[in-house]
């Protein structure tokens, strides 16, 4: 009989997995068709010893300019702590009734993984799902399933409590709305979501403008976020610590503590656009005018700046953003520290919810934060500005940040951890790099954790490489974990999938170990994967195909 598997825009996908119940059972079944039998797997890599020691000398150089340019300091020492390394979920790893997507696929998908030497696998639990039949009807049901499961298979769990829309960002693949009947307020209340100048309207998140006023059907959504989230530890309280080792705390737009400032949805937003304050949703406006008359500037309180351009503008096409433009007036000063000061506010009250809820649990808590790097050799940084993070060349808005979180012992997950800066167009002044190294800089200081992830769907050695030099303690602050964006059937192709398992390797190792090796010939467990065994059967052949 053939077992055949077939791999979705999501997991391996069995069609017949009758059989089949450990790691071993399976790949006993495994095979490739061979033209020649008796070949070896050979994995080759681009990431040489020379280049990378070429890269650490320039990226060194690169530490001392844009830390004088911020006034900032650094402790240099090497790090051999291990990292470990999670593994993202699909997006639409659960139906919109609520139950686990593909069963079989992913508990074989999750064998495989575990075979990789990855710690675990991150999950979002999504809002629009949970809580779709109505307010505090909870359906954790197909979660309950997952994290069985990755108990099952021996993998810890990172579950993000999203409170945000799936759908019009960066890698969406499927559409997840808010719960049903929070779209019915947002239909009779539409300022409750984030507004621009021009009166657009976006139902990725509630705004933050009214989250201490009961307008989700008498509770606040400080409330219902809390409630969401003493829902989860009420149901999962015997996984927390154990399976469950990090609950990352959604914060706004891709669960990430910040506006929805660039909306790639209708081809609103393009990058590198700079784009826009989301400070026009009536309780916004209402905050903004009180801020206003309290510094004794009622004329402050009418709007966002005038000035500020639109969202595909360039910095120096504004009066707000320009080299020497309002932004560092008094009044964009002013304008600039109520507009962040807000998101701080709000990162803090979820954040203390869910502190008081997972305290003791032996849970880890996390709070994920962009990584907005075009602009970012400008002196205004314009797009970090809009998104809320008051960071410019006379200002780290990172720290405040990273000590907000310190505060609450809460993890800082950031991105971009793969990209590097002569990967970006000129013309778009980015700096990942710079960014990475200010952000560790800032939780080094804070005193915080910090984990990290890659911002785009990358399986090439130069992004595992990055994220390696990254992820050690030579600038700042070392990463505590670090979680790889995407499982899908891309990561399981064999280039791919055996990059992944010798960046996991790597990490395992505190990153001393960047090479790829260009042969294996002592058949170690590395190597013994779905997709890279060889084996052949005297009698029944068993194949695998991925597709």
């Amino acid at each position: 009989m053939t077992l055949t598997l077939q791999l979705s825009t999501s997991f391996i996908n069995l069609k017949e997995t009758k059989g089949v119940k450990t790691l071993d059972n399976f790949l006993g079944m495994v095979s490739f068709a061979q033209t020649k039998p008796s070949c070896r797997l050979v994995a080759k890599s681009s990431m040489q010893e020379d280049q990378l020691s070429h890269d650490n000398i320039m990226e060194g150089r690169k530490i001392e300019k844009r830390e004088k340019l911020h006034g900032l300091t650094t402790t240099h020492s090497n790090s051999s702590t291990r990292v470990p390394v999670f593994v993202m979920l699909p997006l639409d790893t659960m139906t919109m009734g609520g139950k686990l997507n593909k069963p079989r696929a992913m508990s074989v998908s999750l064998m495989a993984l575990k075979n990789s030497g990855a710690e675990g696998v991150m999950v979002d639990a999504w809002w629009g799902l949970v809580e779709k039949d109505g307010p505090l009807k909870y359906n954790w049901e197909g979660y309950a399933q997952l994290v069985k499961m990755c108990q099952e298979h021996g993998l810890k769990l990172q579950v993000v409590m999203s409170f945000h829309q799936c759908g019009g960002n960066v890698g969406d693949s499927c559409s997840i709305p808010l719960p049903p009947w929070v779209l019915e307020e947002i239909s009779k209340n539409p300022d409750l979501v984030y507004t621009d100048k021009s009166g657009r309207r976006n139902p990725e998140y509630i705004s933050l403008g009214c989250d201490m006023l009961p307008v989700l059907r008498g509770r606040t959504p400080i409330q219902v976020y809390t409630d969401y989230m003493r829902s989860f530890r009420e149901r999962f309280n015997d996984y927390l610590g154990n399976v469950i080792v990090e609950i990352q705390v959604g914060l706004g737009p891709c669960g990430e503590l910040r506006y929805p400032s660039y909306p790639e949805s209708n081809g609103t937003w393009r990058f590198p656009g700079i784009g826009e304050f989301q400070c026009y949703d009536k309780y916004m406006i209402a905050s903004l005018a009180a801020a206003a008359k309290a510094a004794g500037k009622d004329d402050w309180g009418k709007g966002g700046p005038h000035d500020s351009g639109q969202y595909n503008q360039f910095p120096q096409d504004t009066g707000f953003f320009q080299k020497d433009g309002t932004w560092n007036s008094e009044y964009g000063q002013f304008f600039l520290e109520w507009y962040s000061g807000k998101l701080l506010g709000h990162g803090e009250n979820i954040l203390a919810a869910g502190k008081s809820i997972y305290q003791g649990t032996g849970a880890k808590l996390s709070g994920k934060v962009a990584g907005i790097h075009w602009h970012y050799n400008t002196r205004s940084h314009a797009a970090e500005l809009t998104a809320g993070y008051y960071n410019t060349r006379h200002r780290d808005g990172y720290l405040l940040i990273a000590r907000m979180l310190a505060k609450h012992r809460v993890i800082l997950n950031f991105t971009c951890m793969e990209m590097r800066d002569g990967e970006q167009p000129q013309s778009a002044n980015c700096s990942p790099e710079g960014l990475v190294r200010q952000v560790k800089n800032a939780t080094r200081i804070a005193e915080v954790e910090l984990a990290g992830e890659n911002a785009l769907e990358r399986y090439d050695e130069e992004a595992y490489s990055q994220v390696l030099a990254t992820s050690r303690s030579d600038s700042g602050n070392a990463l505590s974990a670090f979680t790889f964006l995407r499982m899908n059937k891309r990561l399981f192709e064999p280039r791919n999938w055996r990059n992944l398992v010798q960046f996991v390797k790597n990490m395992s190792e505190g990153g001393r170990n960047a090479e790829l090796p260009e042969r294996d010939s002592s058949a170690t467990d590395l190597y013994i994967h779905v997709g890279f065994i060889k084996k052949s059967l005297s009698k029944k052949t068993k194949e695998v195909t991925l597709v």
